[in-house]
């Protein structure tokens, strides 16, 4: 098969969403986001996040088959809770380009497809007169109990891409985790680059 990393919006986005839910759902399960989704919720979410003007997902294929997606979007279309604690920061949302999920299956990763995932978000933000990228992360405990003992965090890598993180910027965010019985608060940190 041929691995190929695309850039897809306007009407095309809607086409890749269902694949996109799914592989949400399947990376999003493991640690450190522990995510517990259904399909019904992902498509709703994922079908806002699509219809913000400028919005972007990059697709991996192998042949046909999807393996991975990176969204991105301008921050201004986003809900208000991921906008505000970076409005609180000082940021000008109107020229802020919120990276949401990047999820790639396992077996896929360590083949440059997250840097591809980079590119291709960041020459979007720019195309759109973005002065900042920014994405959020999840932060979990080294003593967090569900913390494989294999597991490395993706910080070295995004520094590595000039994304540091903003101190004492996060957002909370309710969802259920795998074993749980309803959805409880988690926080995320808030990282960025200029552009």
């Amino acid at each position: 098969m041929t691995l190929t990393v695309v850039p897809v919006t306007g009407a095309g986005l809607a086409e890749v969403i269902p694949e996109l839910a799914r592989l949400r759902i399947a990376v999003f399960r493991a640690f450190p986001y522990l995510y517990d989704g259904d399909a019904e919720y992902e498509a709703d979410y994922l079908s806002a996040f699509a219809a913000a003007e400028g919005a972007l997902v990059v697709v991996a294929r192998d042949g046909t088959d999807i393996v991975g997606a990176a969204t991105a979007a301008p921050l201004a279309a986003q809900d208000a809770a991921w906008r505000k604690p970076l409005a609180s920061a000082g940021f000008d949302i109107g020229r802020t380009f919120y990276f949401g999920e990047s999820v790639l299956l396992e077996s896929y990763r360590g083949r440059g497809i997250g840097h591809a995932f980079f590119d291709h978000r960041e020459a979007q933000a720019r195309a759109l007169g973005a002065a900042t990228a920014a994405f959020c992360s999840v932060v979990r405990g080294q003593d967090h109990p569900a913390r494989p003992a294999p597991y490395r965090p993706l910080d070295s890598f995004w520094r590595k891409r000039g994304y540091a993180p903003l101190n004492g910027v996060t957002a909370w965010f309710d969802w259920k985790t795998v074993g749980g019985l309803e959805e409880e608060p988690h926080e995320l940190q808030y990282w960025t680059r200029s552009l």
